[in-house]
């Protein structure tokens, strides 16, 4: 007797369930038909919108702010980006346009990943390129 009261308290809940999931389909499929509606108008709102020449007069043009002059960055400039205990692992060799950073001992895991942090950081890359590999660093700075 107790089992056959606890399978109908089952049953009990299990149609609450399926009540309530048909009711959530009823709903999204409203929210379904919603979005079909708004999609459909606004559609017909952006072909309307292309296919008509423009009513309003183009703004004015901005003026054109002049950039400030660039400026070369050199070793020392690159080496201050740098926490005292990394810049010590570095060689830094200053070319026409780039400053080349080159460790000076296998840096691990964990220490490349924060050179490389701070190099992209400053608008340079990693040059995989075997025992040259080595980071790059633009000297233009503006």
């Amino acid at each position: 007797m107790e089992k056959g009261k606890q399978m109908s308290e089952e049953r009990r809940i299990l149609e609450k369930l399926v009540e309530r999931i048909d009711e959530l389909l009823v709903v999204l499929n409203r929210v379904t038909e919603d979005l079909r509606e708004i999609s459909t108008a606004l559609k017909s709102i952006a072909i309307s919108h292309l296919a008509q020449p423009p009513t309003t007069p183009a703004p004015a043009p901005t003026p054109i702010m002049q950039k400030p002059p660039e400026r070369l960055q050199g070793i020392e400039d690159i080496k201050m980006m740098f926490p005292e205990d990394l810049e010590s692992l570095l060689n830094f060799e200053e070319k026409d346009d780039y400053i080349i950073i080159k460790p000076r001992q296998f840096l691990g895991s964990e220490n490349f990943a924060k050179i490389a942090s701070v190099v992209r950081g400053i608008g340079g890359d990693y040059i995989s390129a075997g025992k040259a590999s080595h980071f790059r660093v633009p000297r233009k700075r503006t």
